[in-house]
């Protein structure tokens, strides 16, 4: 069995491990990335061919480096990510290896941790868990396998000649559901679209996209997520050079609205009836925003054009008005389910007494009570912006100054 001793250990060659090791090399202190497939693995083997990022390239990237292949008010493919994140690993020359998997970490009173891995074992003083929030992804038992139709996770979605033919029920109307319901039904596949609680922003209004008001309103820099929006998505989209996502304009495209999942029973689908109020929500967060951006242009005597237009609310769908609480699959013609459900955290392999009851970490901005063990890259690890690729680089220096400061 091989032994390595090294500093720190950064477990994960994605955003956070690259952000995380720029940082530590920043400082002069060495360290070693080990990621179990290769850099970006999930934009690489987890997102489908049509995706886009939802935020533009000016935004959407680490400070150091802008996406060269991408206009600036453009949005890169996830081909285009992948090669982007490869192209900083070598500019920052990365110490990343490959193809090293962690079976289990564990607290060692002789060397901090020792991390367990094919054929041995990597001791270090100090380890950053960078896995990012996207670990499992979830699909909840809901629907049994022998029902006769096709399931799998927005993950494993990749066009719209995969599923099989017949109609199509996509579950979630976050980002990625949004995205897929929309893209098969362009694609001239019938759809139904179960839409929960949702955000959805302007993608861009008075000139000037969504991400640059977040980030002017302050929004981005909020360290504090109410309780009552902990399950409420996000509905954006940076395909077909970026649009705002209305539901209603789906329903004119004959994608069929339906409230939240609730049930299956005797080859039916149960929906709960808060379609109409879901939509609701999602009009009220935009106008709101609207509401927020004209007070901020005014405060600040911005020369922005007016928009009078982007206030107008599509009319309300036959599917919204009358809603469906029931649908039978075999009825409606439906031979596969897309589940854009979300993920769940899985540090199962994480040995060193860190995790609260639900698998969750225990930490202070990414600082566990475990001297010399970090995390990076977790949704509101210390604001909103800390699980996304142009904010995780402030966390990351934050613990690289926490760990220059320990030697």
């Amino acid at each position: 069995m091989s032994v390595e001793n090294i500093e720190t250990l950064i477990i994960g060659g994605g955003q956070g491990g690259l952000s995380m090791s720029e940082q530590l090399s920043k400082r002069g202190l060495p360290h070693l990335i080990v990621e179990r497939h290769r850099i970006a693995e999930r934009w690489r083997s987890e997102r489908w061919d049509g995706l886009h990022a939802n935020g533009p390239a000016w935004h959407d990237r680490f400070a150091l480096m802008p996406i060269a292949a991408v206009d600036p008010d453009g949005f890169a493919t996830h081909t285009q990510m992948v090669e982007y994140f490869v192209a900083f690993a070598d500019r920052i020359a990365a110490p990343i290896r490959c193809g090293v998997g962690v079976i289990g970490l564990h607290k060692s009173a002789a060397h901090g941790f020792y991390a367990e891995i094919p054929g041995g074992e990597i001791r270090a003083r100090n380890v950053v868990v960078a896995t990012g929030p996207f670990q499992r992804a979830l699909i909840p038992p809901m629907v049994p396998g022998d029902t006769g139709v096709m399931q799998i996770h927005s993950n494993a979605y990749r066009n719209p000649n995969q599923p099989p033919q017949g109609a199509v029920l996509v579950v979630g109307a976050g980002s990625s559901g949004a995205q897929i319901a929309d893209e098969l039904s362009r694609a001239g596949r019938k759809v139904f679209l179960s839409v929960g609680r949702h955000q959805r922003p302007p993608r861009r209004y008075r000139g000037r996209d969504y991400c640059w008001w977040l980030g002017v309103l302050g929004k981005w820099d909020a360290t504090v997520r109410e309780r009552s929006k902990e399950h409420v998505t996000i509905a954006v989209t940076g395909a077909y050079d970026g649009y705002t996502i209305d539901f209603r304009r789906l329903a004119a495209r004959d994608v069929t609205l339906l409230g939240s999942a609730n049930a299956f029973k005797a080859g039916a689908m149960h929906f709960q009836s808060d379609l109409a109020s879901n939509l609701a929500e999602g009009d009220k967060y935009y106008l709101s925003l609207l509401d927020e951006a004209d007070a901020y242009i005014l405060q600040k005597g911005l020369d922005l054009p007016e928009e009078p237009t982007a206030r107008q609310i599509e009319p309300h769908p036959e599917c919204e008005r009358n809603p469906i609480v029931r649908l039978e699959l075999k009825k409606a013609g439906i031979t596969s389910i897309i589940w854009a459900t979300g993920y769940a955290l899985d540090f199962s392999w994480l040995k060193c007494g860190v995790l609260d009851e639900r698998g969750a970490p225990i930490h202070q901005r990414g600082i566990t009570d475990v001297p010399g063990l970090y995390f990076l890259g977790l949704s509101w690890l210390s604001r909103r912006a800390s699980s996304f690729i142009f904010g995780v680089e402030q966390d990351a220096a934050y613990l690289a100054d926490r760990i220059a400061g320990s030697h």
